[in-house]
């Protein structure tokens, strides 16, 4: 009991020093980093915080789904798994009935070409055979109508699946691509040996709207702003939301001078984007963007990419410039 309190006491500590909200996901992954049960876990947060970069509950969420819950991956293998199983069934029972089919065909044919008078008995045979054989053939129609009545609810069981899945890796806030979606990706392309650039957009502002203007008007503009970024990056590349007010976009095959006119798309449009207060007729304040270009280069994974693209955002914050392009 005395073990069980003091990690307790460690967790709520941990969650206060980072400005962590206690929601049971960011407790469940802060337990498991306190109790030190999974190495993997406490080697890529360590990395995080020895690097001296803030984690948010988006971090927290992306080590949730890689090193916790990993069940998302085991439907989908399951999903595979019944795929071809009925793939093979419905193989089976094309080939039975061709078979019967055939079968039952010879068999009516010897009967109509028996005519001699001592064969009688082998005639009557014959016909009970054949009527085996159409019963036969019947079973296998109530086989298929079984068999399609299964994949019907094999469509439906992958609709769900599908649902949940979306659930798995899509933000619910801002419909983009939660962090640990971002991460298997990148290891994807890394493996395919793609060129691979990323844009860090920050949202500098956030907190002028939240504190002046309420969470949910932050919220807002942060939806707004998600959806100038998919809009712009849809069809070339890949969009997620990787901090409070932070997205990234990850652009396979894409050199740093295509990227950038992605990039300044992007700003352009958000520029466009005008608030109005419901309670006066005010303008709100426009929305203020840092971003950051990199192109992938000794970078092994989706964390250490990120982290160079939000530094060069931040580097053009700190240079009063939109952007930032490392040489």
């Amino acid at each position: 009991m005395a073990v069980a309190q003091e990690k307790m006491t460690k967790v709520c500590l941990f969650l206060e020093q980072h400005h962590l909200p206690p929601t049971p996901l960011n407790y469940q992954v802060t337990y498991t980093y306190i109790s030190k049960s999974d190495t993997e876990l406490n080697a890529a947060l360590d990395s995080i915080l020895n690097s001296g970069q803030k984690i948010d509950s988006i971090y927290l969420e992306q080590l949730y789904f890689e090193y916790i819950n990993q069940g998302h991956q085991e439907e989908a293998a399951m999903l595979k798994n019944v795929d071809g199983l009925l793939s093979s069934l419905h193989n089976s029972t094309r080939n039975s009935q061709r078979n019967i089919n055939q079968f039952s065909e010879q068999l009516h044919h010897c009967v109509h070409s028996l005519d001699e008078h001592n064969i009688e008995k082998s005639k009557r045979a014959l016909m009970l055979l054949s009527k085996q054989a159409d019963a036969l053939l019947q079973q296998q129609v109530q086989f298929k109508a079984t068999l399609r009545n299964a994949r019907l609810m094999h469509k439906k069981t992958q609709q769900q699946l599908l649902k949940l899945r979306k659930q798995h890796i899509i933000d619910t806030q801002t419909g983009m691509y939660k962090r640990h979606y971002l991460n298997q990706q990148t290891q994807l392309w890394l493996q395919q040996n793609k060129p691979l650039c990323a844009i860090a957009i920050q949202v500098e502002n956030i907190d002028e709207f939240s504190n002046k203007y309420g969470d949910a008007i932050a919220e807002v503009v942060l939806n707004r702003v998600a959806r100038k970024i998919q809009k712009y990056v849809f069809e070339s590349g890949l969009p997620g939301r990787t901090g409070k007010n932070e997205f990234t976009v990850l652009l396979p095959d894409v050199e740093p001078e295509t990227a950038l006119v992605i990039a300044d798309k992007v700003l352009k449009g958000v520029e466009k984007l005008k608030f109005v207060s419901s309670k006066s007729p005010l303008e709100l304040p426009s929305v203020q963007l840092s971003l950051g270009i990199v192109k992938q280069q000794q970078e092994a994974d989706f964390t250490t990419l990120a982290r160079k693209a939000a530094q060069a955002a931040h580097k053009a914050l700190t240079l009063n410039q939109a952007y930032y392009i490392p040489s």
